[in-house]
């Protein structure tokens, strides 16, 4: 688990391969049923079309019957990645199967910002540019083409910066009961993750002990 930003995604996928047991995602879960050949797809779909969250029996339905056809096929362990969001997936996956430890990553603000800024898109224009060049009135972001203001360029970028910041104070407080659930069940491992992945992942060895086996980052670059 951890705030949007820090590359827990990648960082799970690795580790998982490390330790040779299966990376289950709940978001590939839940896409592999937006198939009009599911009987799925309409519940999942009008969900997402109508911008809510997909209904907890569904989410727990899949992965329900994930982790059953694992344990058919002899799985041993896993790493889940996705779920819980709240105090109460976290209740609900207790009562479905027993969690060893929980990796929280930690990312500072600054941090934060600075991976989650640099690919927005200009509200009038549709161009792509870099909120990280936006440091002042005078600093157009890089928007191609586009014609509009630079005071007008300015504000959109404010507005997606506060937007942004209120989806993350939003997001602390819903995982503040989350956190706190593990803590006392003392499975939660904290980890402060880095600007640059690969201290990340040695961070990650190291705090799991796993300097014995072949840790070391892949070649390819991880990402978010």
């Amino acid at each position: 688990m951890g705030r949007p930003g820090p590359q827990k995604h990648a960082h799970a996928a690795r580790l998982a391969e490390v330790l040779a047991v299966p990376y289950i995602s709940m978001g590939t879960l839940v896409r592999q049923e937006l198939s009009p050949a599911s009987s799925l797809y309409k519940k999942i779909a009008n969900s997402v079309n109508e911008g809510k969250l997909v209904p907890e029996d569904i989410i727990f339905g899949l992965l329900t019957k994930r982790l059953e056809e694992g344990y058919n096929k002899g799985e041993t362990g896993f790493i889940l990645d996705g779920i819980p969001r709240t105090h109460m997936q976290a209740e609900i996956l207790d009562e479905i199967v027993d969690i060893d430890l929980v990796l929280n990553f930690k990312c500072a603000d600054n941090c934060l910002m600075k991976r989650r800024f640099g690919g927005d898109i200009c509200p009038h224009c549709g161009q792509l540019f870099d909120v990280s060049r936006t440091a002042s009135t005078d600093c157009n972001p890089s928007l191609g083409s586009c014609t509009w203001p630079s005071q007008v360029q300015h504000a959109a970028v404010l507005g997606l910066e506060d937007s942004r910041m209120e989806r993350m104070r939003a997001y602390a407080e819903q995982t503040k009961l989350l956190e706190e659930y593990y803590r006392k069940q003392h499975k939660l491992m904290e980890l402060k993750t880095s600007a640059r992945p690969g201290e990340t992942w040695q961070g990650l060895v190291a705090a799991l002990h796993l300097q014995h086996l072949d840790a070391s980052p892949t070649p390819h670059k991880l990402t978010v």
